[in-house]
């Protein structure tokens, strides 16, 4: 391991570019506060131009890559050299298909002193759901199973799912009129209903990215204890529990992989010291 000793301390910057059009900063603000860490909001910064969730708009390449692209342009509206930036993605489960899951990233970059850490996290119970229906009637259970009209919601014709009718609907009266325009567009006469995945239109959503940005803020104030370089925390989990029969490493997660964004400092955490795995997760005992 390279010697960190003489490293000067680095220093979090005081003001944050954070580019949002959809309200995270109300959820995000108070947790960056307690760093004393104030998040600056570029004026008119198109953040849906790095893609949308109505498919209207796609997203290139990765949620890391959108969200480098809203920090890069968060930084050059504000003239600031540290952002944060957040994307999301909903769909199915990586693991269980059939079930709905969230992955939520919350992106810290520091151009200036060269660094940038990255915290991910799983929602497995989203409000993430849709439904085709010919009116308001028909969609009342799924309607009240989302928590509209706190949960808003998006209305396309059905078979024409990237032109949506309209978006960000929480009241009765503009769900009637969208589901009857929707219905007159499409062949099929349904319209496609669905959850509004924007952060402030989605009530779930925005509680969990309030909880990543707690999360973030912790690797934020914890220094890595090689080069006391801000950043240190988890970033990878290793597999390999080993199976109780036969002692064969099995699929389920053995090790924590924790490390400095600036150094090459690494330590591995047993996740239940002495823990063994089923034998049904051995790919040697149950084939």
């Amino acid at each position: 391991m390279q010697d960190n000793s003489k490293r000067s301390e680095v220093v979090l910057p005081q003001r944050v570019a954070m580019a949002t059009m959809h309200g995270k900063e109300q959820v995000l603000r108070p947790v960056f506060a307690s760093l004393d860490l104030e998040l600056v909001l570029p004026v008119g910064l198109d953040t849906d131009q790095f893609g949308t969730f109505t498919r209207d708009r796609p997203r290139a390449g990765t949620m890391l890559d959108a969200a480098r692209a809203k920090a890069e342009a968060a930084m050059e509206a504000t003239g600031l050299s540290a952002a944060l930036a957040s994307e999301g993605a909903y769909g199915p489960h990586p693991t269980v298909p059939f079930l709905a899951a969230g992955r939520e990233m919350l992106l810290f970059v520091d151009r200036e002193q060269g660094f940038e850490i990255v915290e991910m996290m799983i929602d497995e119970e989203p409000v993430f759901a849709h439904c085709q229906a010919s009116s308001t009637a028909e969609a009342a259970e799924f309607l009240e199973r989302i928590g509209f009209p706190a949960q808003g919601v998006i209305v396309a014709a059905a078979g024409r799912l990237n032109e949506p009718v309209a978006k960000g609907i929480r009241a009765q009266s503009d769900l009637e009129a969208a589901i009857s325009a929707a219905v007159e567009r499409s062949a099929e006469r349904k319209a496609h209903i669905e959850t509004d995945m924007r952060a402030f239109m989605n009530p779930r959503r925005m509680e969990v990215i309030g909880r990543l940005g707690g999360q973030l803020a912790a690797r934020l104030s914890t220094p890595c204890p090689h080069c006391r370089h801000p950043g240190w925390g988890q970033v990878r989990t290793e597999r390999g529990l080993p199976c109780s029969l036969c002692g064969s490493p099995t699929s389920l997660p053995r090790h924590d992989v924790f490390a400095c964004v600036s150094c090459d400092g690494e330590e591995k955490r047993e996740r239940s010291p002495g823990s063994v795995a089923d034998p049904a997760y051995c790919p040697l005992c149950n084939p």
